[in-house]
């Protein structure tokens, strides 16, 4: 029921959410009014950084490269001005420690600490700075020979030496939450496929409490004062629909429904009488009750009618569902087409005499590929976000668009529309570039839809010439 066409453009909307918000990582700042000790504190905190990404560079794993060297948390360490400036000096003038470097980096290579994170690191949350933070406290700052090198230093003084540390520490502390949300991205990915599933059984249960409340209407006007002819003998159509009665009856809408107590009525009978008024003044019921027949097939392309013409287009409703979900007003164009299919497997039920051997209620997603979509989509721009952006600046023509003013709902786009690419083999790379083209035009600006579709074909080409796009 959950198709790829929503799991994208729902991972788009969350990514987007995340990234406007998202705290830039950067290291700590030379300190003001420096003491010795505070610059022999601050050059030690810039040294023990070096000296990680020059252990990341050492500590090889076979057949994994040097994971550390990938990881996030050293690759910002490494993309900052004055760590640049400092491991070029280094490079051509030697790195501190370098003593004490290649024990370390053996120490590091048989730890559990490395070895967990070569076997789990994608499965837990900020693994690659959850890595150094412990790399650090159990492996560098105990180390014997590191603190005799330490010692030797300039200027130095425990103070100092705690100082740095706590410097070390912060870096860390910022870099989670800078990062952090990753994982709370990924819960609100799937609360918003939840919701989209909600709104799946929400709508479909919308004609049984529809009916319901005409039924009510109809009982009060039989026991009224002084009925009519008409109150006494009504047309029982509406409320007798076969249709309405098998949706009623479904298992599975039941228990849905049930377990996350859906009811119109209670949560919202204003929208719900104003509703049903609005279905019984259109021709289409009044069509359908003056009928002189009435079959399952009827019956369900009534409903169908009803969702097409009144329900998907009725602003109290739709104000509703904004009310309820912010995700709902979105979802709504293609969960309704899969709310129609639904009811299109009811009566092909009905007429096949196949009620009993496989339900017309649509699964969540089509397979377990799909189940994982999003999730492994989302995790592979969040994990590679900086090198698409590289990519991606490398092919902007700087005479047509500023680099810095490129629309936040671009960069997303693109960044998911590589993620893709690169991971996702089964997919063809034509049907990638379509799928995001279209999101373009349909979230971002008027020329959106030509800078994405511009970018990603020379990224194809590029991709496709290194080998790197497997289709």
């Amino acid at each position: 029921m959950i198709n790829r066409i929503l799991i994208r453009i729902k991972v788009v909307q969350m990514l987007y959410s995340y990234l406007l918000v998202e705290k830039d990582f950067s290291l700590e700042s030379q300190p003001s009014a420096p003491t010795k000790e505070k610059r022999f504190a601050y050059s030690l905190y810039l040294d023990l950084l070096t000296l990680m990404v020059q252990l990341s560079d050492t500590v090889e794993r076979r057949g994994q490269g040097t994971p550390l060297a990938e990881s996030r948390f050293i690759k910002g360490v490494k993309n900052d001005d004055r760590m640049r400036s400092l491991l070029a000096r280094y490079r051509a003038e030697g790195f501190p420690f370098a003593s004490v470097a290649s024990s370390l980096a053996e120490k590091i290579k048989t730890s559990a600490i490395f070895k967990d994170y070569c076997t789990r690191g994608r499965d837990i949350p900020n693994a690659d700075a959850t890595v150094w933070k412990n790399i650090f406290d159990l492996i560098i700052v105990p180390d014997a020979a590191l603190d005799t090198e330490i010692r030797r230093r300039e200027n130095y003084t425990m103070h100092g030496v705690e100082r740095a540390r706590e410097l070390m520490q912060t870096t860390f502390t910022d870099y989670f939450s800078s990062r952090g949300d990753s994982v709370s991205i990924q819960n609100a990915l799937r609360q918003s496929l939840d919701a989209a599933r909600e709104l799946y059984f929400r709508l479909l249960w919308l004609p049984v409490e529809l009916t319901e409340l005409r039924e009510r209407q109809l009982d009060d006007a039989r026991h009224k004062y002084l009925p009519s002819a008409e109150d006494l003998n009504p047309s029982l159509r509406f409320v007798e629909n076969q249709l309405v009665a098998a949706i009623r009856e479904n298992p599975e809408v039941a228990e849905f429904t049930e377990k996350q107590k859906i009811s119109w009525r209670q949560e919202s009978p204003y929208m719900l009488q104003t509703l049903l008024k609005t279905i019984m003044e259109t021709d289409t019921y009044r069509d359908y009750m003056a009928a002189p027949v009435s079959d399952f097939a009827t019956d369900c392309e009534f409903w169908r009618n009803i969702y097409r013409q009144v329900i998907f287009t009725n602003e109290t409703f739709l104000a509703e569902l904004e009310d309820k979900s912010v995700f709902w007003n979105d979802d709504l164009d293609i969960i309704g087409t899969f709310v129609l299919k639904t009811l299109k497997r009811f009566d092909e039920a009905q007429l096949h005499g196949t009620q009993g051997t496989g339900s017309p209620i649509l699964p969540k997603f089509k397979d377990e590929e799909d189940a994982r979509f999003g999730r492994e989509l989302m995790g592979y721009v969040l994990a590679e976000k900086e090198s698409y952006r590289e990519l991606i600046d490398e092919f902007i023509d700087k005479r047509v668009w500023d680099t810095e003013r490129i629309a936040l709902m671009d960069m997303v786009i693109l960044y998911t529309a590589m993620a893709e690419l690169l991971h996702f083999e089964k997919i063809p790379a034509q049907v990638t570039v379509n799928e995001y083209i279209e999101m373009a035009r349909a979230y971002s600006a008027p020329k959106s839809a030509q800078f994405v579709h511009g970018i990603l074909g020379v990224i194809i080409n590029r991709l496709n010439e290194e080998g790197r796009i497997r289709k």
